[in-house]
């Protein structure tokens, strides 16, 4: 049996006194797609801000396919295959669709810095940046800035850098936050179609998308998981209910 494309095991984190987050284990299967949902102050950011090293531990271990990567830098992590989006859009305003794609396929194809290189004359980046931006659907926007973008379409774009690197483990912080109806569906269709064959794990409020989407569900309250199970069983879970969906009629 494969090892779990990302495993957390007894995962602390306190800031000072206060601890946010408290003793999580999570296995996410290869090739899962899982959402991590709860109330506001849950940890939810915090638990991927720990996952991408963007925070350090107090205490615990992160395997990412079978390897402890506890402790590396962000930039490490990622070339061994995580990528992650985050609530706020992080993308470069003044750089076209095209080259925002270009940076992320860069570094992922081995590229550093270079001042005596063309970026233009590498062929293999550029037709790798051009599937990534037909794969998001932004072939008509291609040549435009990223700072005069629609916001669905800025996060659509980020969505794609977050892919463009090679990441198989993608992580994806409130990825239809802020949108419309139509502009959520649109979003919904394009994670699926990144994620395909990739392992997707997700922190969102909607629940439409949250059950459309994860083949599981793991459920933070306090810094716990409360449960971790399919769609069909967080939905009919009683604590769940009462912690955080609701109860049913």
């Amino acid at each position: 049996m494969s090892a779990p494309a990302l495993e957390l095991r007894a995962v602390h984190k306190s800031f000072g006194k206060t601890a946010i987050i408290n003793g999580v284990d999570l296995s996410i299967a290869k090739g899962e797609r899982h959402a991590i949902i709860g109330p506001n102050g849950a940890g939810k950011s915090t638990l991927f801000n720990l996952i991408s090293a963007r925070f350090p531990l107090t205490s615990g271990d992160i395997v990412l396919h079978g390897e402890p990567v506890t402790g590396l830098p962000p930039q490490e992590i990622n070339r061994r295959g995580l990528g992650r989006s985050f609530q706020i859009t992080n993308i470069f305003p003044r750089l076209s669709v095209f080259e925002n794609v270009r940076c992320a396929v860069l570094w992922s194809m081995g590229y550093r810095y270079s001042f005596w290189h063309r970026v233009s004359a590498l062929r293999a980046v550029r037709e790798r940046a051009d599937e990534v931006v037909s794969l998001i659907g932004m072939e008509r926007r291609r040549d435009r800035l990223a700072g005069v973008l629609s916001y669905a379409e800025q996060r659509a774009l980020e969505i794609g850098v977050t892919v463009a690197g090679g990441a198989d483990v993608i992580l994806l912080d409130e990825p239809t936050a802020g949108m419309s109806r139509s502009e959520t569906e649109d979003a919904v269709e394009l994670i699926r179609t990144v994620s395909e064959g990739k392992t997707l794990v997700m922190v969102e409020h909607d629940m439409g998308v949250v059950f459309g989407l994860a083949d599981r569900i793991s459920v933070l309250v306090y810094g716990r998981v409360l449960a971790s199970d399919v769609p069909t069983a967080i939905r009919s879970n009683k604590a769940v209910q009462e912690a955080y969906l609701g109860a049913e009629d």
